[in-house]
Formats: structure tokens, sequence, C-alpha cells
């Protein structure tokens, strides 16, 4: 064989290794591509283990590196979708899980448990109702109680009801909707804070109707804007005591809460308006979540990353 003839093997050897990850990444792409069938549940919060089909929360090939290790992490809404994704990725990351979560999904949680177990991490349940603030100090002091203290606060929980006649928002809606997704937000931050310390960081979800609005979620649209400017002012205040405060701004993201607020037609076509034209899986959105609670993310505060399947908005 000559010389040229071997350089050109060498030269096919190389592309061909190129394009064979490539090929794996896709099929792992299109694993995440899973139909949304329609259906609807009448109770909120929803159920994830009545969804068809249910979300994937972590792909088979995520390689935890211990980013996390030996971190205490209390994360609310971790029974379910976005919180149960973040959970199980914390815990192959190292971390120790707390997860508030309310009663009526006693069943999710308790799945999210072994599965955090199973990764060989501790998970304590914390059932209750955010909105009620007797109940936020007592999590609070059985996360301390358990832990003694917390690195990682992920402020997950939220809920919206649709309402595309702006008049039919009641007052008691608009009030439930603040109480839980930012003024639950603000007195659990508030309580955890003096067992925070030095490069411990919190990250809140917000989302992005925060940045476009919706005509028929005004209410958790104002909720979510909220958000964002809590977190945009907590970093500032908090950055003197090396504490991180960041977001995470998801998209049509396949989890309970969309199969207890949409209609029927609404599920069956849920994502296919953004450019990837589909929903994506919480297990696409949790890494975001592990970048920000990792060392990797030391020069990140203030900071919300998008996860949207490619809508752009103005950050």
């Amino acid at each position: 064989m000559s010389i040229q003839e071997l350089g050109v093997m060498r030269i096919h050897a190389f592309f061909f290794s190129l394009l064979t990850p490539r090929s794996q990444l896709l099929e792992k792409m299109e694993q995440m591509e899973i139909e949304t069938k329609a259906q609807h549940q009448d109770e909120q919060p929803g159920l994830e283990y009545k969804m068809d089909p249910q979300p994937i929360y972590i792909r088979d090939n995520y390689q935890g590196a211990d980013k996390l290790q030996g971190k205490i992490a209390v994360i609310t809404g971790g029974d379910s979708g976005i919180g149960r994704a973040v959970a199980i990725h914390f815990a192959r990351e190292g971390a120790d899980l707390a997860l508030f979560y309310h009663p009526r999904e006693e069943q999710d949680a308790q799945k999210t448990k072994s599965l955090v177990e199973a990764e060989g991490r501790q998970c304590l349940l914390v059932p209750g109702d955010l909105k009620r603030l007797p109940y936020i100090q007592e999590a609070v002091d059985k996360v301390v109680d358990t832990y003694s203290r917390v690195n990682i606060l992920v402020n997950n929980a939220a809920n919206h009801v649709e309402q595309k006649e702006f008049t039919g928002i009641s007052d008691q809606q608009m009030r439930e909707t603040f109480e839980l997704n930012i003024l639950a937000m603000f007195r659990l931050t508030k309580a955890f804070l003096p067992y925070m310390a030095a490069e411990d960081c919190i990250i809140n979800t917000t989302s992005v109707v925060s940045y476009r609005g919706s005509q028929a979620l005004i209410d958790y649209a104002s909720t979510k804007g909220a958000v964002t400017s809590f977190t945009r002012s907590l970093s500032q205040n908090l950055v003197e005591k090396n504490i991180r405060v960041n977001a995470v701004a998801p998209g049509p993201i396949w989890t309970p809460l969309i199969v207890a607020t949409k209609t029927l037609e609404e599920v069956e076509n849920f994502g296919k308006d953004v450019p990837m034209e589909r929903a994506g899986q919480p297990a696409e959105l949790a890494p975001a979540y592990v970048f920000l609670a990792s060392e990797d993310a030391s020069y990140f505060t203030g900071q919300v990353i998008h996860v949207n399947g490619g809508e752009v908005v103005n950050s």
C-alpha cells in the first residue's frame, strides 16, 4: 500500500469517527421526540403516573461526574415533571435531596424518592401546601433537622389556570397564582438563607411567557415576570455573600401541568409551534439546573437560561 493510499484511508477513518457520534446523537434526539396524545386531567396539580406517554426524566446515557458531590439540594415541586428530572440528575451528580410537593402527588413523590435512592443518595419527602406559611416553616425545620444545611435551593413549584377571557380571571385565581408562584418562593428563600453559605446557590424556574406574554395565562405570565425580576434583584443583593442566584426559563416541556390545564386538542399539538416542532422532555431541561448548581457556573449570577426548542426571546 502506497503512502498516498494510506493517507486517504486515514482521512476516511477520521471523518467516519466524526460521523459516528453524530449519528448516535441524532438517535438520542429522536428518542426525545415523543408524540403527545390527547388527554386531560380534571384536578390540579396533575399526576405524572397517569400521563401517557410518561415524561422522560433522564437519558439512559447520562453520566454523572460528581459535580454536586456532598451537596444538599431542596426542590419544590420535586415529585414530578421538571422537579423529578432535576432531582434525579442532582442525585446522579452526588447530591442528597429534600423534595417539597402537594400531598395529592404522593404516588409521584414516592417514585421519585425510589429513583433518587437508586442513585445511592438520600431523599427526604416533605408534603404540604406551599401557600400556607405554617407549612413552609415546618418544612424548613424538617430539612434543617435532617441535613443541618442547604447548598442548593430550586424554587420550581408553580401552577397556572388557562383563562382566555381576561374578565374571567377572578381575584381569587390571581391571588392564589401569586401566592404559590412568587410569594412562596420569597418565603422559602428567606427562610433557607440563614442555612446557606458562600458558594451556595438558588435556582428559580421562570418561563418563556415571562418574556413574550400569554393571551390565556395572564396571571401566570405575570408571576413568571416577577420571578425573573426577583432572580435578577436577589442576585445583586446576595452577591457580596457569594451566593449565586439564577433561573431557567422552560418553553413547552411535557409535564403533568400541561395535561391538567390544557384542552385535548392543545395537548395533542403541544410544542409544535416552536422551531423544533415538538415538546421538550424534562431530561432535556434538567442539565441546565445541574450546570447552574455546579462550580461550572461560578461566574453566573442574575442570569436566565432559555430551554425552549429554539424560540428566540430577548433576555
